[in-house]
């Protein structure tokens, strides 16, 4: 208990600026959440609560689930930008960025890569050779995303599209980066005007399924992180060592709470949506919306009552994000195996579509567990040994 009183007063003191601890919750929620809504899409169980005799359905949390996708981007913006809106001096050079870059996410994304190919090849997946070397050679030069074949074709593990997308924006960061420090409302602004101006076009092809998720439609996402660091900086420096008082976390608190609120409706209303069309242009128009709020709740989270903070930056949320990459990266395959396997007992031969709820809830129990033990073993066996050699 005294080892809790102690953590919890950890969270009265003022947020470090160049680690903010509410960004590990905000991190393991987004990823987690895009985790469930795959799973959901394999297990079909929705979530109920049942609160003083309600009934309050979450099944629009899974629904919508693959928007937290857009959180994540809006994450990395703000985490990538922040150095820049701290520095007082010179600012990192473009080629320790690309290794800092490069050691954080390719070795994870090689053994990836290196076992979706092998298993692919081993249950003859690709047509002809050609079409296994095309398709391994987009993935290894980042520009899967470009093409139907590598993109809404591959048997490569599906959700390494937003690794894509997250390197090619990499490449012109530095340059970003430096504009935005210099100009950062123009900065922001033609960010902006390029990913609405490229979203409507989308909006009006006939098939728009390869388009939503190229880098350009996320372009104001990331300037929107760009803008939340440099608000955040701002704030932490005039706010000073003490940082904010009781009334001002309380402020804080309460900005949250409504961001939260209206980002509830949002996900309600994109769950509202039927069929692929509509999802996808819902999508597109609730994107800047989206990660506005969810831009300001982040910032609201950081000056936040110390209650408030503990939630979203706990140890076991710290955890979370550590294995989060991992994570993002092996569930998918493993909820589709674990289902394939056929190993948890079930009455009928499609225990989701018939609603065994039974097999459901294990279904989902096993998938998770599975993701989490197997992230914590690549992040801690592989991915952190590597990174620390690769340093040195």
């Amino acid at each position: 208990m005294e080892r809790m009183r102690i953590h919890l007063q950890s969270f009265s003191q003022p947020v470090d600026q160049k680690h903010l601890d509410v960004l590990d919750g905000f991190r393991a929620i987004f990823v987690f959440l895009v985790g469930w809504y795959h799973i959901w899409q394999q297990g079909w169980l929705s979530p109920t609560l049942y609160i003083g005799g309600r009934v309050i359905s979450l099944d629009f949390l899974l629904r919508s689930g693959y928007i937290w996708v857009d959180g994540l981007m809006l994450l990395s913006g703000f985490l990538l930008y922040l150095p820049f809106a701290n520095a007082k001096g010179s600012l990192q050079k473009p080629l320790t960025f690309y290794k800092n870059r490069l050691i954080r996410i390719l070795p994870s994304y090689l053994l990836c890569i290196l076992f979706f190919f092998v298993l692919a090849l081993a249950e003859h997946k690709y047509i002809s050779a050609v079409d296994a070397a095309k398709d391994l050679l987009a993935h290894l030069t980042f520009t899967h995303t470009l093409f139907p074949f590598s993109y809404q074709q591959t048997p490569l593990n599906g959700v390494l599209w937003t690794l894509g997308v997250e390197m090619q924006f990499y490449v012109l960061f530095p340059l970003l980066g430096r504009l935005f420090r210099k100009k950062p409302v123009l900065t922001w602004g033609v960010m902006t005007a390029i990913a609405f101006a490229y979203r409507y076009a989308a909006s009006t092809l006939s098939d728009n399924s390869l388009y939503i998720n190229q880098l350009p439609a996320f372009l104001d996402v990331y300037a929107n992180g760009f803008l939340a660091a440099s608000i955040f900086s701002g704030m932490h420096r005039k706010m000073g060592k003490d940082g904010p008082d009781s009334k001002t976390k309380l402020f804080f608190t309460v900005i949250f709470v409504l961001c939260a609120c209206l980002i509830v409706s949002i996900l309600k209303e994109q769950a509202g949506l039927n069929g692929y069309d509509r999802i996808r242009l819902g999508q597109l128009q609730q994107r800047f919306p989206f990660t506005i709020l969810l831009a300001v709740a982040m910032i609201a989270a950081a000056f936040s009552l110390p209650a408030l903070r503990f939630l979203l930056g706990n140890r076991l949320m710290a955890f979370l994000s550590a294995i989060s990459l991992q994570f993002y990266i092996w569930h998918q395959f493993l909820a589709v195996r674990i289902k394939e396997w056929n190993f948890i007992p079930h009455q009928t031969d499609t225990p989701w579509m018939m609603g065994e709820y039974a097999w459901q809830v294990k279904y989902i129990f096993i998938c998770f567990l599975a993701a989490i033990l197997l992230a914590g073993l690549i992040t801690h066996l592989f991915e952190k040994p590597i990174a620390r050699k690769l340093r040195k």
